[in-house]
């Protein structure tokens, strides 16, 4: 299943095929104004660029030979390059044992059925972690395979326990990002992350159809402009300057932070 006819009626991811009626254009505008203010448009190419290296030092380890294998040498690389484990990576491997997880990753990247019911078996599979480190696991593998045919579910972009994250804040309030399982909320934050590159580019943000990358590295900096206004309503100063600055930032919750020096964010 692709993110394209069967899901939003056409088109694919990098089409960005969501309708851009469920998107707020005045506050699309407006964090991308905000964003561009801290980040600038060549920042956002090099980050862009480092997204596509961090997916082709991934593929030899998705592969579906690979990942048979079902051992460590094979899964701990995976778990390396990704923000929200990397530093969780031999806990993962005691909860859930390399077979294991190999064989749950295989299973979502390259085992017959719908998307979302591969999604939801994963989620299953992985039921002693955390949701919110299971899912973007999940979201991350499907991305690195293949961003043209399926994106990001991050919780930065979009949290179910807290209601938060970047998508909500750019997409209309009565958008619905609910599902009966894990399976069926990825395919909606999929059709909010579709709408968000269609609105984009009806508004003239040329990047956006440049690479299947580019909305992620737009989300990334709308999480940051968020997670910067409610620490200076809620912290000191002093505090505040310890937050990394926004290109640094985004590179952090896109993993592809000291890309050069160790081949991890």
């Amino acid at each position: 299943m692709t993110w394209g006819p069967a899901v939003f009626g056409g088109g694919s991811f990098v089409d960005g095929a969501g309708s851009v009626d469920v998107v707020d254009k005045p506050s699309a505008v407006e964090f991308m104004r905000e964003a561009l203010v801290k980040i600038s448009e060549e920042d956002i190419g090099t980050v862009t660029e480092l997204l596509a290296r961090k997916r082709n030092d991934l593929a030899p380890f998705l592969t579906d030979d690979a990942l048979a294998s079902g051992n460590a040498e094979v899964v701990r690389p995976i778990l390396a390059r990704m923000f929200a484990v990397r530093r969780r990576s031999d806990e993962l491997l005691v909860t859930v044992g390399a077979p294991s997880l190999a064989a749950a990753i295989r299973d979502l990247l390259h085992g017959p059925g719908r998307l979302e019911t591969r999604f939801h078996a994963f989620d299953q599979a992985l039921a002693k972690v955390e949701a919110p480190v299971r899912r973007d696991l999940a979201g991350e593998c499907l991305h690195f395979l293949d961003p043209e045919r399926h994106w990001l579910w991050s919780r930065w972009m979009w949290d179910p326990d807290t209601m938060t994250g970047s998508l909500p804040l750019v997409m209309v309030e009565d958008f619905d990002f609910s599902g009966a399982d894990a399976g069926a909320v990825y395919l909606r934050v999929g059709a909010a992350t579709s709408s968000v590159i269609a609105t984009a580019r009806e508004l003239g943000f040329q990047r956006m159809g440049s690479s299947p990358f580019a909305v992620d590295v737009y989300l990334a900096a709308i999480y940051g402009i968020y997670l910067y206004t409610v620490t200076r309503l809620r912290m000191t100063q002093e505090f505040n300057r310890v937050i990394p600055q926004l290109p640094d930032l985004v590179r952090r919750l896109l993993g592809v932070r000291h890309l050069d020096a160790v081949g991890t964010g």
